[in-house]
């Protein structure tokens, strides 16, 4: 290929690149914080498109390739790797398996698009995909690309995930296993993952180093949409050449600070379709549940429980209070005698006194309670949460109150573990386990309570007035619903698998 030939094809692809932008945005103005913030950036090294969050990767002849084949097909794929972004599916935060994971996200976003029914989206894979999103849409109530991945990793093979990658693939995710976006967010090493170490290789900056070495210019000219600037041939990667587009301050943005910026244009887009596009958010329910999801708060609930515990002394030394200067000092001129010892304690923030409310109304499972006790329980184990005494009541309550077990060890709580019974089935009211717990301090049963935590369903009767005391309602929902609580009272939601060990 000439050097004519591929400033030709170049151009004709930033302009076709151009049209699918423009389409969106006339077609999907809800759309425009979003399409604002990715860079577009043109790359011979991969098929099609691809997106780590900061760039839209396309290749031009890719690009000419599918739009003489359907023109409408850049316009979805387009949108495709845009909602990836929005439900920042290319942030990888835990260990997966990347052939079901890139297959459950290509199904969430997919079904989203078919929902929008535009006809500038619509295109020949559609049929394909209708009998999988059916059986899907039989077992799963929300699309999410989590639950779809949770339901493909216990039902499909790895022969299911390359047949209906086929049918559902949009662009290429190998960059979201590149070394770039294996930074930690949450303590997870997702470095490890096989095809995290395959595309290392692959991925357009790793490629886009390599070929500077040789004096190629991987990106070609500045996109007309996007970049102002001229590239540089050599010597500078993708990340050194778009700064100026990304962020005045000239660097890209922590892996952090795209999951809180995302995060935001997911909002600013479920508030948009709650209001001022309420026909389109009336329309795409799967769009709603996917940025309910997207935008839903992530508790971690040990360092919930953890503000619930209260001073105390352990027997522990206290490196924070030890002055090193005496020590040292007496040993120089005391022939090995210290002037000064370290302290044998520390205070130290430890589980005390708190109430484990329990709602057992029919609607609530026991094996949910035991879930949620047992997690409770190998919290508190932990050296630095329990005192060697302690006085935590553990009580069950439906309508009234059904059974109250007062913890005072943790050899205690060990056996009440063991031997834990359910008991109740009723209806739901929370207002009892307030009361009998007012009547166990004014019988000075507590010296210093912290706090009440109540697990239910929410379908209750709360009470009116606030504690002396910090409450926490705790909900295992794994359907986005939105509890409501009492002003004064703390709501915690968790998903059924935050209570799993890890």
């Amino acid at each position: 290929m000439t050097e004519g030939e591929a400033k030709t094809i170049l151009s004709l692809s930033q302009e076709i690149m151009l049209l699918a932008n423009n389409t969106l945005v006339v077609n999907l103005r809800f759309l425009d914080a979003a399409m604002s913030r990715l860079v577009l950036m043109p790359t011979d090294k991969m098929e099609g498109l691809s997106t780590d969050g900061h760039f839209l990767y396309y290749n031009p002849q890719g690009i000419l390739k599918n739009y003489k084949a359907e023109k409408e097909l850049v316009v979805r794929n387009y949108l495709h790797s845009l909602l990836h972004c929005i439900f920042r599916h290319h942030i990888i935060t835990r260990l997966v398996n990347p052939n079901a994971w890139n297959l459950a996200c290509d199904i969430a976003v997919e079904v989203i698009i078919d929902e929008l029914k535009l006809s500038q989206l619509k295109v020949y894979r559609e049929s394909y995909q209708e009998s999988v999103v059916s059986n899907l849409q039989s077992k799963i109530k929300y699309l999410t690309a989590e639950k779809i991945y949770d339901y493909l990793i216990s039902n499909a093979t790895e022969e299911d995930f390359a047949q209906w990658a086929r049918y559902f693939k949009g662009d290429d995710h190998s960059i979201w296993y590149s070394q770039q976006n294996a930074e930690n967010v949450d303590g997870n090493d997702d470095s490890k993952n096989s095809e995290s170490q395959s595309n290392k290789k692959s991925s357009p900056q790793n490629e886009k180093k390599s070929s500077e070495k040789k004096g190629e210019n991987l990106s070609g000219e500045n996109s007309e949409k996007k970049n102002s600037e001229d590239q540089k041939s050599s010597g500078e990667n993708l990340e050194q050449e778009n700064s100026s587009d990304k962020k005045s301050s000239g660097s890209l943005q922590s892996l952090q600070e795209q999951m809180e910026d995302w995060k935001n244009i997911a909002e600013k887009m479920q508030m948009d379709l709650e209001t001022f596009s309420k026909e389109r958010g009336d329309a795409a329910g799967n769009l709603m549940q996917n940025l309910k999801a997207a935008t839903r708060e992530k508790y971690d609930y040990t360092a919930f429980l953890k503000r619930f515990a209260v001073m105390g002394e352990a027997m522990k030394i206290n490196d924070d209070e030890f002055d090193y200067i005496f020590y040292t000092y007496g040993l120089s001129a005391y022939k090995n005698r210290p002037l000064i010892e370290p302290l044998e304690y520390k205070d130290v923030k430890r589980i005390r006194e708190f109430v484990i409310a329990i709602d057992t109304s029919g609607s609530t499972s026991g094996e949910l309670v035991e879930t949620f006790v047992t997690k409770t329980y190998n919290i508190l184990k932990q050296s630095e949460s329990f005192h060697s005494k302690v006085n935590i009541h553990i009580i069950q309550c439906d309508a009234e109150i059904q059974c109250d077990e007062k913890i005072t060890s943790q050899e205690e709580f060990e056996r009440y573990i063991k031997t834990m019974k359910i008991y109740g089935g009723g209806g739901t009211d929370f207002c009892p386990v307030f009361r009998y717990v007012e009547k166990l301090q004014k019988e000075r049963e507590f010296s210093n309570l912290k706090g009440l935590i109540y697990l239910t369903d929410g379908c209750g009767i709360f009470p009116k007035q606030k504690p002396n005391y910090n409450t926490a309602f705790v909900f295992i929902d794994d359907e986005m619903n939105n509890y409501k609580v009492p002003a004064w009272a703390i709501k915690l939601i968790l998903e059924k698998e935050d209570l799993q060990e890890k």
